[in-house]
């Protein structure tokens, strides 16, 4: 599987969302680092470790066909020479069901490696439907 180059955290963040919505496993693991320290946790589901694992969790989500819209709101992002950690609220609606389903917080690690920013970890957890959502953007960078 060739990588793509990532110049930005936003780069393989966009890239991320859009294999998630199109059920694009080969797209969705050239954003992951090939590494066996990735993680990804899934809302209420386990933590997996290493490529292979982090692979199979997403062959499984993916093998659902469900096809999703993401809206990301209140995006937290602080990022540094060679990390950057992003805290979105995902917004999501599944096609073909009126109902939308409650937001998810996710936060996302990149890190910049010798083939550009690849991510390195994932963790989503469904939000307290009381739980305030603002829709607000904070960029931040650190020197």
């Amino acid at each position: 599987m060739k990588k793509t180059v990532y110049a930005t955290p936003q780069d393989a963040e966009t890239a991320f969302y859009d294999a998630f919505t199109r059920n694009d496993l080969e797209g969705m693991m050239s954003v992951w680092a090939d590494d066996d320290d990735i993680y990804c946790v899934h809302p209420q589901g386990t933590r997996a470790t290493g490529v292979a694992d982090v692979r199979e969790s997403w062959r499984q989500i993916f093998k659902s066909r469900q096809t999703l819209v993401f809206q990301l709101r209140d995006q937290h992002r602080v990022h540094g020479m060679m990390l950057a950690v992003h805290s979105v609220y995902e917004h999501i609606e599944v096609a073909g069901e009126a109902a939308a389903h409650g937001a998810t917080i996710a936060t996302n690690v990149y890190l910049r490696t010798e083939r550009g920013w690849r991510m390195v970890a994932h963790h989503a957890s469904p939000v307290s439907a009381s739980a305030p959502q603002p829709a607000r953007i904070v960029p931040k960078t650190l020197h």
